[in-house]
């Protein structure tokens, strides 16, 4: 809140986010250890993600011929995703299945999978201020439409677009959530950067490096890449 006179357009104040990368597709392997099962792969060539939400649509009550309250709907999530292409991982969720080698059939069982991705954020002081991670939960889509024409004087890549919904995910003391938003700019010490890193190298993995006593290295265990819950990215916020 403000002390004195509300101000405008103040020098480091006109921020603006933009771009998408660093894909990444989550599909669930009940084999791997709680909590870590929806294990990821890098999507290339993803060059949109639109979000709409919906829902939370007013209803009015009324009695004695007044206006009583106002209630509001649940709200859903969905939303489209555009690429280029997919990762191999993605056909089942695109309704495909191999039939043999090189063959493909479509039109079957579409399973569930998640995604995340990053925006990035800028000022009029520093384009690099830092980033958005989208993390989306419990998808699934509907099938693509692809438009084929012929080669021309002005080719151009075909783009996939699939619409999504979310079944959301359980967050404890609060109503489910189908997003998770974080904002690199709000992990401004040193500590915080740690715990930023933890969520990261759940995200999108860890190489394994030897030790090098020599140079004071710790050996470092790989680490595949998964989708944490709520629940879990505020373990790692709270954890000292």
């Amino acid at each position: 809140m403000s002390a004195g006179k509300l101000h405008w357009d103040g020098t480091g104040e006109k921020k603006y986010e933009s771009g998408i990368s660093r894909g990444v597709l989550y599909k669930k392997d009940s084999t791997k250890a709680e909590g870590k099962q929806w294990v990821g792969v890098a999507w290339n060539g993803l060059t949109g993600v639109t979000e709409s939400p919906d829902g939370a649509e007013k209803t009015d009550l009324y009695a004695d011929n007044i206006k009583y309250a106002s209630m509001r709907s649940a709200e859903t999530f969905g939303g489209t995703i555009e690429a280029y292409t997919y990762p191999p991982e993605f056909a089942t969720c695109n309704g495909e299945a191999t039939l043999a080698t090189g063959i493909v059939i479509g039109q079957q069982t579409r399973e569930a999978f998640g995604f995340c991705y990053r925006t990035e954020q800028g000022n009029d002081e520093n384009p690099n201020l830092g980033y958005k991670l989208h993390l989306v939960y419990n998808c699934t889509c509907s099938p693509s439409e692809r438009a084929y024409e012929t080669i021309n004087d002005s080719p151009d890549a075909i783009t996939m677009s699939w619409e999504f919904d979310s079944n959301g995910i359980a967050v404890t003391g609060h109503k489910q959530t189908y997003v998770l938003t974080i904002d690199s700019t709000a992990f401004n010490t040193t500590a915080l950067e740690a715990k930023l890193k933890l969520i990261e190298d759940a995200l999108y993995g860890v190489d394994a490096v030897e030790a090098d006593a020599q140079n004071g290295i710790s050996a470092v265990a790989a680490a595949e890449p998964y989708l944490p819950s709520p629940d879990k990215i505020a373990e790692i916020m709270a954890a000292t």
